[in-house]
């Protein structure tokens, strides 16, 4: 009788388990709008020393009278045939330039992945230039966690990472949309990226809306204009052009590498 009694509970438990994932809803294709949040004021703290304090200080004081501490960028990103189009939205009001707030800030690329074949195109502008870069998808090693948060009405789970080898990053992906992607170039993960933190840089992506619905094949791409590069002869040469520029030339080519 107690087998019986066992044998029916694991069978009741199961079709419970089951009935809860049939119950459960996927999202194949739609669209994700993003906010992308810089701390300003952090940035430029953080980039002042004894070599450059005696100019660097006082732009740091000026900012900080005139402008927010935060900064805030909006970004779409189209999904579909596990492919996605991340794709910048260009500000009502145009933003300062580089020599007011750091390059971080900023989004210059649209991005194309396409996760059936692994490879991604990146259109880049930069000093006036506009590049187009191929190459493999951007390859992460994620170390999963168990902390769980909701982003835009999505259950999520977080999960932790390097990039460039010494930046951490923090993403929560939803399984509920199973396409493998993210803002910017970020991916990797069983399922879409809603929420990205680089708490050392002071830099965030989180998903404010996503709106399921088809999309139209022509409208997810790959840019077709631009100079070719790759992800190495591309870095080549914004770092031959920025050689002279120390410290400040390497927090401008991490802009340029997200």
């Amino acid at each position: 009788m107690k087998k019986i009694l066992t044998l029916t509970t694991i069978l009741l438990l199961s079709a419970n388990l089951l009935r809860a994932q049939g119950n459960k809803h996927f999202t194949f294709h739609g669209t994700i709008e993003y906010n992308k949040t810089s701390n300003v004021w952090a940035m430029l703290q953080k980039a002042i020393n004894k070599d450059n304090e005696m100019w660097y200080q006082p732009r740091y004081e000026q900012y900080k009278k005139t402008k927010p501490q935060f900064k805030i960028l909006k970004s779409t990103l189209k999904f579909g045939n596990n492919q996605t189009l991340f794709t910048p939205v260009e500000p009502e009001t145009p933003t300062a330039g580089y020599w007011s707030e750091p390059m971080m800030t900023a989004q210059n690329s649209t991005v194309f992945s396409d996760f059936n074949t692994g490879m991604s195109t990146s259109q880049k502008s930069v000093f006036e230039e506009t590049f187009l870069v191929k190459d493999t998808t951007r390859h992460i090693k994620w170390k999963l966690t168990g902390e769980t948060r909701e982003i835009a009405g999505y259950p999520c789970r977080r999960a932790n990472g390097l990039i460039l080898d010494s930046i951490y990053v923090v993403a929560f992906y939803t399984e509920e949309i199973p396409v493998s992607g993210g803002p910017e170039s970020f991916n990797g993960l069983p399922g879409m990226i809603l929420g990205v933190a680089l708490p050392h840089e002071n830099v965030t992506w989180f998903a404010t809306k996503v709106t399921e619905q088809p999309i139209d094949e022509k409208s997810l791409t790959a840019p077709k204009k631009g100079k070719a590069a790759t992800n190495k002869s591309f870095m080549t040469v914004l770092q031959n052009a920025m050689k002279d520029w120390g410290t400040e030339g390497k927090e401008y080519l991490k802009g340029f590498s997200l």
